[in-house]
């Protein structure tokens, strides 16, 4: 028989809503394990990077004009920009900033980026609110939590079996739990935030005919992260709704998968943090392809390969992966385009994985034809889900081969503090400039001094004047 909380409404005696509602109040004020802060730190700060480099690309400033004619009250910044609007309006540009470029992070199993609808998401919460950073933080670590885990619960491959994004399903449930820290919901707050919620969980698999990445940029984040406030902001408002929706009647659960498992939301609560699986990319582009120039450049590097001594190359990669870059219209996740650009530049930056008219470039076009994609179903491995192997033939003759199980950046192959400083310097310091860029990494690398988020707010923000300096797009 179903138990009931005070005799008003029944509940299933899993109650698994309850018992991650309750973990949710309680997480917001429990200390985090110092590792578990670092990680947590990493990705706020990668997030920002990707949001603020994002926001001068052609779906960033899309977002941008939006936001600016729909106006609202000033409660949130967009980032880079002079905007500041309600904090649903600013999780939805700066969600759409997160990943309006192909730098954000990625967790491996699940394909879940957890960072670019719950960074906005916390972020415009925080903001509204005035929270301090240790807040933020926690919110943040709750919200790649639930992102992660709700995939779990469903089984990834039963979503995506369901012609359903893993991407944008597990956004906005991730958002919500952000917020809704920042929010203060006492137990039955967020058990409703989790119902609001689940009732705008979206995200179908078209994106990946998205050739723009406007589109994409709002499937995988920015929708994510305005439906997670918006739960939020509504249940804060006294919004009431249903009581257990991971479980009861008709649930989110039953209806989003053939084959759920529930417990997958709780399993180890408090003691296994999903904001340390993900993975922070090295290098501007598309995550299939990250072990691919991994393994590229550790040949390059240890054969000195150039377009001159190069005949072939060859890049075997799992199956699932390979469609995803397999001679696409973008040229970041275009997989065939990248290896022939890093032959012949030897790097790979910003700038050059978002030079459109390279793509028809007749030296590039000519390399290009040297490089073969062979998807492998033996690479379709649940513990290396993103691996690639590189075989290069030389004109001498010799054949020379690479495997990268894990990218750099991987929880197995973890990207330090410096690094992280490194890459998130480079994406800040064209749109925001030096002093600014370094006041950003200095602060969120002690997040947990800042009182006020509002703190932050100045160093990434921008003038009309400034705004008009910077231009990236395509």
């Amino acid at each position: 028989d179903p138990i009931t909380d005070g005799g008003i409404r029944p509940m299933a005696a899993t109650d698994i809503t309850g018992r991650l509602a309750r973990f949710m109040v309680q997480a917001r004020d429990t200390g985090l394990p110092p590792e578990i802060a670092q990680a947590g730190k990493h990705r706020i700060l990668d997030t920002l990077a990707a949001m603020v480099s994002g926001a001068r690309l052609v779906p960033g400033e899309m977002a941008t004009k939006y936001a600016r004619r729909l106006g609202g009250v000033p409660e949130s910044s967009v980032l880079a920009t002079d905007v500041r609007t309600s904090a649903v309006n600013a999780a939805l540009a700066n969600g759409m900033f997160g990943h309006a470029d192909e730098t954000d992070d990625f967790e491996p199993f699940t394909k879940a980026h957890p960072g670019c609808s719950v960074v906005p998401a916390a972020l415009a919460m925080a903001e509204r609110e005035g929270s301090s950073g240790e807040e933020l933080l926690r919110a943040v670590v709750l919200g790649y939590d639930v992102c992660c885990r709700f995939l779990i619960a469903l089984g990834p491959d039963l979503v995506r079996g369901g012609h359903r994004s893993a991407e944008g399903t597990s956004s906005t449930m991730g958002a919500a739990a952000s917020a809704a820290s920042i929010a203060k919901l006492d137990e039955a707050g967020m058990r409703y935030v989790l119902s609001y919620a689940a009732q705008q969980v979206s995200g179908l698999w078209s994106w990946v005919r998205d050739s723009e990445h406007v589109e994409k940029a709002f499937d995988f984040s920015g929708m994510g992260a305005r439906n997670g406030v918006t739960a939020a902001a509504m249940v804060y408002e006294g919004f009431t709704g249903v009581w257990d929706i991971l479980e009861g009647e008709h649930n989110v659960l039953d209806a989003l998968s053939p084959s759920s498992s529930p417990e997958e939301m709780i399993k180890d609560l408090g003691s296994h943090f999903w904001v340390t699986e993900t993975a922070i990319k090295p290098y501007p582009v598309g995550y299939p392809i990250q072990a691919a120039l991994g393994a590229f450049f550790a040949l390059h590097r240890e054969h000195g390969l150039t377009v001159d001594n190069v005949a072939s190359v060859t890049v075997n990669l799992p199956e699932d992966g390979a469609r995803i870059v397999n001679g696409r219209s973008m040229p970041d996740v275009n997989c065939q385009h990248m290896v022939a650009l890093a032959l012949i530049d030897g790097s790979v930056t910003f700038e050059s994985t978002h030079a459109y008219e390279r793509m028809s470039d007749p030296e590039l076009l000519a390399v290009k034809e040297r490089v073969r994609l062979v998807p492998s179903a033996a690479l379709m491995d649940r513990d290396a889900p993103r691996s690639a192997k590189v075989e290069v033939v030389l004109n001498d003759g010799r054949t020379v081969e690479h495997f990268t199980p894990h990218a750099y950046g991987t929880r197995q192959n973890p990207m330090d503090t410096e690094n992280v400083n490194k890459k998130a310097r480079d994406l800040l310091e064209p749109v925001l400039g030096s002093t600014r860029t370094e006041e950003i990494i200095s602060r969120v690398n002690e997040l947990e001094k800042v009182a006020d988020v509002n703190e932050l707010m100045p160093s990434l923000a921008l003038t009309p004047e400034e705004m008009a300096s910077v231009r990236y797009g395509h």
